[in-house]
C-alpha cells in the first residue's frame, strides 16, 4: 500500500472560515463524512459567488458537480474552528477541478482533503458551456 500524503496549508491559495455545528457530529462523536462534502460545496460556491460573480438565482450558467472525492486524515468535532483551503487543479473549456483541504485552527496538516469537478452548463438546456469569464478569472487566481 502506498504511503498516504497529507496535504498542508501551504498547498492552498485561498482560505474560507467554516463554522462547525452541534448537528454535524454523528453518534461516534465526530463530524459525519457527508458534512465534509457540504463544506466543500459551500467553500467553492462562496468563493465563486464573491470573487467570480456567480449568480446562483438568476444567472444563465450553473455548475453541476460530476465527480467528487474526499480523504479523511483525522477527525473533526464540534466545536472545532476550521477553515477550507481552496485551489484549482485544472480549468478546462467548460469544467474545473476544485481541490479543497479542511484544516483545524492552528493545524498545518489537513484533517481531510479532496476535490470535486464542476461542469458549467446552460441553466435552461443543461448543455455544457464555457466557464464564464468572471468565474474563470477568479479560478485562475487560485490555480495551483
Amino acid at each position: 500500500m502506498a504511503e498516504k500524503i497529507i496535504e498542508t496549508r501551504d498547498a492552498y491559495r485561498h482560505f474560507r472560515p467554516i463554522t462547525t455545528r452541534w448537528a454535524d457530529n454523528d453518534i461516534y462523536g465526530h463530524v459525519n463524512n457527508v458534512i465534509y462534502y457540504a463544506w466543500f460545496d459551500s467553500a467553492v460556491n462562496g468563493y465563486m459567488i464573491e470573487q467570480g460573480g456567480l449568480d446562483i438565482h438568476d444567472g444563465s450558467t450553473v455548475g453541476f458537480v460530476v465527480e467528487s472525492s474526499c480523504t479523511y486524515n483525522s477527525p473533526v468535532t464540534y466545536p472545532d474552528v476550521i477553515e477550507a483551503g481552496l485551489r484549482v487543479g485544472r480549468i478546462g473549456r467548460s469544467s474545473v477541478r476544485h481541490e479543497i483541504g479542511i484544516f483545524r485552527e492552528g493545524q498545518d496538516e489537513a484533517a481531510a482533503s479532496g476535490y470535486f469537478i464542476h461542469v458549467f452548463v446552460d441553466r435552461t438546456t443543461n448543455r455544457p458551456v464555457e466557464v464564464p469569464a468572471g468565474i474563470r478569472s477568479a479560478l485562475e487566481a487560485i490555480q495551483a
